[in-house]
C-alpha cells in the first residue's frame, strides 16, 4: 500500500501508523485523514496485527486540520458541503478510530491540538513525552464551538473541560497524567520504547478477549450516552460556522489563526 502522508511500521504484532507531514507539524490535510484510514483498515485486516500505536513524526503529534488548505478549498462551502465533508473525515473517521476492534495507543510529544487532540483521544490509551502538550483554541481563534468531536469532557471531567475549552489554555502531558486523561508520561527520548513495551504486553493477551473486552468498556460509555452526545455535538458544532465570528475569521483567512498562534491550528 502506497502511502504519501502515513507511514506504517511492524514491531512483531504491532504496528505503528505514524502521521508524516513533520515539516506541517503533521497538520491534518484531507488526503492525510483518508490515508489514516486506508491505514487502519489495513491494520484491521490482517490478523498479525494485535496492537495500533498512533504517532506522529517529527516535533509534534499533530497541530491540528490543516487550515492553510481548509482557507484554499473549503472557505466557500455551502453549510451542505460543509456538513458532508466533516462527517466523513472529522466525525465518522474518529468513531472509526474510537470503535477499532483491536487496541489502540497514542504516542504523543509536542502539540496535540484542537484536531490532533481529538484524533489522539480516539485511542484506548495514550503515552505522552515531557514535552508534550494539549489544547484545543479554537473558541478563540476561530470562534468555532470546539473540534467536531467533543470527546474532552468523556477524557477530562466536565469541570476540566469547560476550563480547557473556555480558556483555549495548554495543558501538560503531567497534569493530563493527573486527570486520567494520559496513562503515562515518559521522557520525549523514552517515549517511543516505552509506548512499544506497552503495546507489546497488550499484545500478549488473546486477541478476541481484548476485542470483546474493548467492546464491552465501548458499551459502556454509550449507555452513559457517549455516542449520542458526540452525534449532537457535530451538530452544534456545524451551527458555529454560521456565526458572526467564524465568518469573519474565515474571510479574513483560516490560515491567520495559525499565523497568530503558530501551534494552535483548529
Amino acid at each position: 500500500m502506497e502511502l504519501s502522508y502515513i507511514t506504517t511500521k511492524d514491531s512483531g504484532a504491532v504496528r505503528t501508523i505514524a502521521l508524516a507531514r513533520a515539516a506541517q507539524r503533521n497538520a491534518q490535510s484531507q488526503q492525510m485523514l483518508d490515508e489514516l484510514m486506508l491505514a487502519f483498515d489495513a491494520a484491521k485486516a490482517d490478523e498479525r496485527v494485535r496492537v495500533v500505536i498512533l504517532a506522529g513524526e517529527g516535533a509534534h503529534f499533530s497541530a491540528g486540520h490543516d487550515l492553510k488548505q481548509a482557507q484554499a478549498e473549503r472557505a466557500n462551502f455551502t453549510v451542505e458541503e460543509r456538513w458532508a465533508y466533516e462527517e466523513l473525515r472529522y466525525f465518522d473517521y474518529s468513531m472509526r478510530i474510537w470503535d477499532f476492534p483491536k487496541p489502540t495507543i497514542a504516542q504523543v510529544q509536542g502539540a496535540c491540538v484542537a484536531g490532533g487532540f481529538m484524533l489522539a483521544n480516539m485511542c484506548d490509551l495514550v503515552v505522552a513525552s515531557e514535552s508534550a502538550y494539549f489544547s484545543d483554541p479554537v473558541g478563540h481563534t476561530l470562534g468555532a464551538a470546539a473540534t467536531e468531536v467533543l470527546i474532552h469532557p468523556w477524557v477530562m471531567g466536565a469541570r476540566k473541560a469547560k476550563e480547557f475549552l473556555f480558556t483555549g489554555a495548554k495543558l501538560s502531558a503531567q497534569d493530563a497524567h493527573a486527570i486520567g486523561m494520559v496513562n503515562q508520561v515518559t521522557t520525549d527520548a523514552d517515549l517511543a520504547e516505552a509506548t512499544m513495551a506497552l503495546a507489546q504486553q497488550i499484545a500478549k493477551a488473546p486477541p478476541f478477549g481484548l476485542r470483546l473486552v474493548k467492546k464491552s468498556i465501548n458499551r459502556t460509555l454509550d449507555a452513559q450516552g457517549l455516542r449520542n452526545a458526540l452525534s449532537a455535538h457535530f451538530d452544534t458544532h456545524q451551527l458555529s460556522h454560521l456565526s458572526a465570528d467564524f465568518l469573519s475569521m474565515r474571510d479574513k483567512g483560516l490560515a491567520s489563526a495559525i499565523q497568530k498562534n503558530p501551534e494552535k491550528a483548529a
